[in-house]
């Protein structure tokens, strides 16, 4: 056998014992007549120790080690005289017998420590070496436990695991697809699939009531830290269900999950948020309710006194910053460039300062008697020592948009977006529709799939912007996790659905008819919700990117530096696709 025991499982209980073990070579160091190495496993570290005086020649071989060596070696465990308390392992340590080199290594191009000094390009480049560290690996494994527990938890509630096609239609209406070439079918391409959503609304018509799936999904779209061109979704459907069944079911699975995982209880309800008052106070359809600052619209305060960056607004807002009327002049400064940045895109900031008697000191003092200015800091119900950030714009949505990044900004200076502290909400009641300038046409917020409040079915054709959706969001801390609906299920209503989406009953009958054909023998009513497994596990890892949760992610560029994908393909591999690639420089 390569090991008896794994280099993370050994205690003072087992001193004396004869075990084999088998590993890396993380450090080396000599003292004296004696040689100590730290070998690493998945599991942890142990202490080895080579005595020159015991086995001059073993305790040589053991100085020629270098780092990440795998080695195997044999000794018996014993009480270490100085021990480790930062490492589970640290009151033993093991006296070398025997050692044996399985494989030389060279010298990796950064530490596999916890704190590397690798930069992240070097990282990703290898990838393998990254995955050694502590920190990295403790991140699959977290995915891993989550992955089972979801199983676990859907398992209890009656779901079955179904597998669905990797190789699906393309959907041009949502995401970009990445498409594949057919060889047996030279001109046409299938998708990889953004989502398996109308499969799983067919294993809805077929009967199987419940179904979820573990799954890759892709879509071809600008990177950030929380988006991959291939990503997993905890997805699931359910038949003969409304939205109240969905949001019980799932939220069950999320109390679930922060039990189990994180040792957190969550007794109350989560709390609920019209996608409305979402954008209205927060400026945002994910609002993070880790912390206040809550919006308060000033426009019957604060216009008509003759401050024109005001007076000529469409919207005029703020937020009150609790206990920080000590930012500095520099500070509010810093601010004020943090939100005329292009990524933000505000012209200005105005601020208030709560002064210790009460009286409020502003920037824009000469405009504002301090009755007004009295007026505006009861709307805050701020207090001495609090500090009011507005911003203003000539389009509501916009300026709100602005506001929020400015209140994130803020939260992060102060310290008020602790990452072990989780408020967990649903937003519900999207609109159905958004209407996009450019084109002079509706779009679907979700899908086209996503059925109407029924109370607003009415509205489809003389409000059609005004129609609410029956989805709903699932939001922690500022990042949605989880999004779903209940579906259409009528054929009538999803043919309306796609007129008013501009779609010809040619073209909804070429990418959807497949669909509509099964709805005619029986459709049960519907719904579901896809999680994002990548985001639940950077929320729990605490970490700043789902990247570092992915054994092996893309860049910012959508780029695998390790495999160097994507990459040129041979002329014979393009010719028996029929293809022919013109590369400009």
């Amino acid at each position: 056998m390569y090991r008896t025991r794994t280099c993370g499982n050994l205690r003072l209980a087992d001193e004396g014992l004869v075990v084999t073990l088998a590993g890396w070579v993380q450090k080396t160091r000599k003292m004296g007549g004696m040689t100590f190495v730290d070998l690493r496993d998945r599991y942890g570290i142990t202490q080895l120790v080579f005595n020159q005086e015991v086995d001059a020649a073993l305790c040589e071989k053991a100085n020629k080690l270098g780092r990440e060596y795998v080695i195997q070696v044999t000794g018996t465990v014993r009480e270490r005289s100085s021990k480790n308390n930062n490492i589970p392992t640290g009151e033993i340590e093991l006296i070398v017998s025997e050692l044996n080199i399985l494989n030389a290594a060279v010298t990796p191009p950064f530490t596999i420590e916890d704190e590397t000094d690798g930069g992240d390009d070097l990282r990703m480049k290898y990838r393998y070496l990254d995955l050694r560290r502590n920190t990295v690996r403790a991140n699959l494994e977290l995915r891993h436990r989550m992955a089972f527990e979801v199983r676990n938890y859907l398992d209890k509630q009656g779901f079955l695991e179904v597998e669905t096609p990797v190789l699906v239609n393309s959907t041009p209406e949502g995401a970009r697809d990445f498409v594949v070439p057919s060889r047996m079918n030279p001109g046409q391409f299938y998708a990889l699939p953004q989502s398996p959503q109308t499969l799983k609304q067919l294993l809805m018509v077929s009967g199987f009531d419940r179904y979820f799936q573990i799954v890759k999904c892709f879509r071809d779209e600008d990177l950030r830290a929380d988006r991959q061109p291939e990503f997993t979704q905890i997805d699931c459907e359910m038949s003969f269900v409304e939205q109240e069944d969905v949001l019980n079911i799932f939220e069950g699975m999320a109390k679930h999950l922060f039990k189990v995982i994180r040792g957190i209880e969550i007794k109350e309800p989560f709390q609920r948020m019209t996608w409305h008052d979402a954008m209205k106070y927060y400026g945002s359809d994910k609002p993070d309710l880790r912390f206040d600052m809550k919006f308060v619209e000033l426009m019957d305060i604060m216009k008509g006194y003759g401050f024109s960056v005001f007076d000529d607004a469409a919207y005029v807002g703020g937020i009150c910053v609790e206990g920080a009327a000590t930012y500095t002049r520099k500070q509010l400064d810093a601010l004020t460039e943090f939100v005329k940045r292009p990524q933000v895109g505000a012209k200005g900031m105005v601020y208030a300062r709560v002064e210790a008697d009460g009286s409020v000191k502003s920037s824009v003092d000469k405009f504002y008697t301090q009755e007004t200015l009295q007026q505006m800091k009861e709307a805050f119900g701020a207090k001495p020592g609090d500090l009011i950030l507005i911003l203003s714009g000539d389009n509501a949505m916009k300026t709100r948009k602005q506001l929020c990044e400015l209140r994130l900004e803020v939260a992060g200076q102060l310290g008020l977006r602790d990452k072990n502290k989780f408020v967990c909400l649903w937003v519900i009641d999207f609109p159905l529709f958004e209407w996009s300038e450019e084109d002079q046409r509706f779009y679907a917020m979700h899908h086209p799939f996503t059925s109407p409040k029924p109370e607003d079915i009415p509205l489809l054709d003389s409000d059609t912007g005004a129609v609410r959706a029956n989805a709903y969001d699932m939001v922690i801390n500022g990042v949605e996790v989880g999004g779903g609906s209940i579906r259409i299920h009528d054929s009538k209503l999803q043919d309306k659905m796609f007129r008013l989406l501009g779609f010809t009953e040619e073209r909804a009958q070429s990418q959807f008819g497949f669909l509509m054909n099964a709805f005619k023998y029986g459709a049960p009513p519907h719904g579901g919700l896809a999680y994002g497994l990548d985001r639940w596990v950077s929320l729990f890892a605490g970490l700043d990117s789902i990247r570092d949760c992915i054994a092996f992610p893309k860049n910012n560029s959508g780029r695998d530096v390790m495999l160097d994908a994507p990459s040129v393909i041979d002329d014979v591999q393009l010719d028996e696709l029929c293809l022919k690639v013109d590369v400009k420089e």
